[in-house]
């Protein structure tokens, strides 16, 4: 099925000039890791955090913004989005280290920013090989995998915030706790520095390691996913369950809509396994919170971001 596009409406005449590029009517399935969904009605890709910066300042106040990086965790919907997407790319991929720390821009690959500290000797961040996706991702999300997560190791992040303006905000200010940051949507993040200390190479890339060959062994890693789709519940109807136990129990694992279906491996990750809509992988996961709903009371929260418009507008869905 051929992914619904978004009208541009001749959003780039409206538009400030930039060192970066505009595109008009740009598919973004091929950027996604699910492979599906429709496009951006522009799509932004700014030369570096100035170029953004100023792009923000100068822009029309009617058109929406909406940044994405390498769509690791990211259902685009069908219908496409309205307004500009920003995808940062290698004006923000930068990694150094510096003052005790790793330095590193908001498109920098996570695993990046794990091998870098291994390659010099900083112990600490590993924990980062396990999370797919970028940093600037993982500051939205305060990501976490193998007993660890950003707000354990971030010093302080850079951000643009809605009127164009660059700051620095240490990590107290930023609201982190389980898969949540409590600073606006409408603040970019464009870098971070995250704590290391000083280790011993090999030591660290055993970890690492150990950390790859958990990831191949559980998760369906090389099939078309978002990676993890619900957060784990808090609610203590779950009895301290996992959202894949709440899944699993509720006779989820292996379901199908469509071209998805919940992955016989770990039932917490949807897969695009057979030409999947959008609207096939979104309709499956809410199927699976009405059935662990109705089993267990307990109301799973998404942690894979859905944005755009719906070809198909669905009543009881997720917006």
């Amino acid at each position: 099925m051929m992914a619904a596009a978004v009208a541009s409406g001749r959003l780039l005449d409206r538009l400030p000039a930039v060192r970066g590029r505009l595109s008009a009517n740009a598919p973004l399935a091929p950027v996604t890791w699910f492979r599906v969904g429709g496009a951006a009605e522009v799509l932004f890709r700014p030369a570096d955090a100035e170029d953004l910066a100023a792009f923000i300042a100068a822009k029309p106040a009617d058109v929406p913004l909406t940044v994405i990086g390498v769509g690791s965790n990211l259902l685009v919907r069908d219908g496409g989005v309205p307004g500009v997407v920003v995808r940062l790319g290698r004006g923000f991929a930068g990694i150094e280290a510096r003052d005790g720390a790793v330095a590193c821009g908001a498109a920098a690959l996570d695993l990046n920013v794990a091998l870098f500290a291994r390659d010099a000797s900083l112990a600490g961040l590993e924990f980062l090989s396990g999370i797919p996706g970028t940093i600037g991702g993982a500051l939205r999300m305060n990501a976490g995998a193998y007993g660890r997560e950003v707000s354990d190791v971030l010093v302080d992040a850079e951000a643009i915030d809605p009127a164009g303006a660059r700051r620095v905000l240490p990590a107290r200010e930023l609201g982190l706790s389980y898969r949540h940051c409590a600073l606006p949507e409408d603040w970019i993040f464009t870098a971070a520095r995250l704590r290391a200390a000083p280790g011993d190479q090999a030591a660290i890339q055993a970890r690492i390691a150990e950390i790859q060959a958990a990831r191949e062994s559980s998760q369906p890693i090389r099939t078309r996913t978002g990676g993890s789709t619900f957060a784990n519940p808090a609610d203590p109807r779950a009895g301290g369950r996992k959202a894949w136990e709440l899944i699993d129990l509720a006779g989820c694992r292996g379901l199908r809509r469509g071209g998805a279906q919940v992955s016989e491996k770990h039932c917490n990750f949807l897969i695009n396994a057979d030409g999947a809509t959008a609207q096939d992988i979104e309709d499956l996961g809410e199927e699976v919170r009405a059935r662990v709903a109705e089993r267990f009371g307990v109301t799973l929260r998404w942690e894979i971001r859905r944005i755009g418009l719906r070809s198909i507008p669905v009543s009881g869905s997720g917006s």
